[in-house]
């Protein structure tokens, strides 16, 4: 028996958007920001905000670029306040002595998935504003994921949640 195997399908639709905004603090690698751009476009996200000097990197992101709304801003606190205004809830993809395990958090459908930047994570002024925090566990070294991978990670998790 054989069968033809295709190769890079289109894209399975949503039944709706997805109610997901992606915020990011400065970035210091613009490799980092285009990674996650392109993650966003894959996920079907529609919107993220980044902050600081953002330069995307077409080749890394892609199709990315072309399918996420990017918004450029000073600063993320207040873009933040005005989220949860708007309805969704906070979650920062942070180690905190309160982080839930990724594995074991429910997202709800609408949120802002708040990301720090490399080296710093997340400043004083996001950390206040956060409604919850997840982590990913790491069982090796060194002690956390580069931030474009567990975004992935955090972004696939959201929608294995929310398929459709």
């Amino acid at each position: 028996m054989s069968f033809e195997q295709v190769r890079h399908r289109p894209p399975s639709g949503l039944e709706r958007p997805r109610e997901l905004v992606v915020a990011c603090v400065p970035m210091r690698s613009n490799v980092n920001l285009s990674t996650i751009v392109r993650t966003a476009g894959c996920c079907g996200v529609q919107r993220m905000i980044v902050c600081g000097n953002a330069r995307i990197d077409q080749k890394i992101a892609r199709d990315g670029a072309e399918s996420v709304a990017l918004e450029v801003r000073n600063s993320l606190p207040p873009v933040l306040r005005t989220l949860r205004a708007d309805g969704y809830r906070l979650v920062g993809l942070e180690q905190t002595t309160n982080s839930s395990d990724l594995h074991h958090y429910s997202f709800p459908r609408r949120t802002a998935l708040v990301i720090g930047n490399e080296r710093l994570g997340l400043g004083e002024a996001e950390l206040e504003l956060m409604d919850d925090c997840v982590e990913i566990p790491v069982w090796g070294r060194p002690f956390s994921y580069n931030v474009a991978t567990a975004t992935a990670m955090a972004l696939y998790e959201y929608c294995r949640q929310y398929p459709s």
